[in-house]
């Protein structure tokens, strides 16, 4: 990955993320498919200028949607990053 914004792609907000990051100083974060642990934590802390411990990914498949006509498509796959800042670290990004 030669660009930190080619990694993140953005935050992912939901109810369970913002308990995650209140109690565990955990960010969620939507990344690119082929973003390893090691760019993910260079970006996150090139552009947020944050000490990082961990990072933890997981993969999503796309789900298949259907239109009103019979044709099927699939919405495309991507991939979360749970990354866990250094104890003292904080980061409001809502």
């Amino acid at each position: 990955m030669n660009d930190i914004y080619d990694v993140i792609k953005k935050p992912r907000v939901s109810e369970k993320a913002t308990v995650l990051h209140e109690t565990t100083g955990v960010l969620t974060l939507e990344v690119d498919v082929n973003a390893t642990k090691v760019d993910i934590k260079k970006a996150v802390e090139k552009a947020f200028g944050k000490k990082v411990l961990s990072v933890r990914t997981a993969n999503y498949d796309g789900k298949e949607r259907r239109k009103r006509t019979k044709d099927a498509g699939c919405s495309p796959a991507w991939k979360k990053a749970y990354v866990r800042l250094a104890a003292g670290e904080s980061l409001d990004l809502i």
